[in-house]
């Protein structure tokens, strides 16, 4: 990952720096090479790493329905990183990892609900520019999910925009977690596939 970064990683070090690699380490089974990079700033570091723990935290959608939603972001978007981490974080969470390793082409897969086709359709339309959110798929999720539910996912998705679109601009790609524990590869959508409108 460091060979493409467009910042060197700098070496992590002092007591907040075994801290931190101690906490990925448990978390992830090793310390990223993502961590060097942004260790460069380590307060911005840990403040976006404590508001991503408190956006795991949130609990108005369901587990899967949330993992979907930041993954499908991911691969709209197109960091390697973010989804290959969710992928392995669904697996860690005791989630259905055949049907997450499907989420880059749940278009054309037939193994999600249609809820969990909405909340993926929303994802991907926050993340296009302009957003391309329609009034009546905000409708169908706040039935679904009620306002509470429909606000957490926006807000989910949001924080995955800018996590996504960080790691893209700083060259951070992925660390091949889920390969280190033995899931399968993510699924592709075919050749020919229409992208999101």
């Amino acid at each position: 990952m460091t060979a493409h970064a467009r910042i060197p990683a700098a070496e992590v070090t002092g007591m907040q720096g075994r801290l931190i690699k101690t906490f990925a380490r448990r978390m992830l089974g090793k310390v990223p090479d993502s961590l060097g990079v942004m260790w460069h700033h380590p307060r911005a570091m840990k403040d976006a790493m404590g508001f991503g723990r408190k956006v795991e935290a949130w609990d108005e959608l369901d587990k899967s329905l949330a993992s979907y939603a930041a993954m499908s972001a991911a691969a709209a978007i197109g960091c390697s990183f973010c989804l290959d981490l969710n992928y392995f974080m669904a697996h860690n969470h005791g989630l259905d990892v055949d049907k997450a390793r499907e989420v880059p082409r749940w278009r054309e897969s037939s193994v999600f609900t249609p809820l969990e086709r909405r909340v993926m359709e929303y994802s991907e339309a926050m993340c296009q520019t302009p957003v391309a959110v329609t009034d009546e798929l905000s409708a169908a999720l706040l039935e679904d999910l009620g306002p509470a539910g429909l606000l957490e996912l926006t807000a989910r998705v949001g924080f995955m925009n800018s996590s996504a679109r960080g790691n893209i601009a700083l060259g951070i790609h992925s660390e091949e977690f889920a390969d280190a524990c033995g899931l399968a590869p993510l699924s592709q959508p075919s050749v020919g596939v229409a992208s999101p409108a």
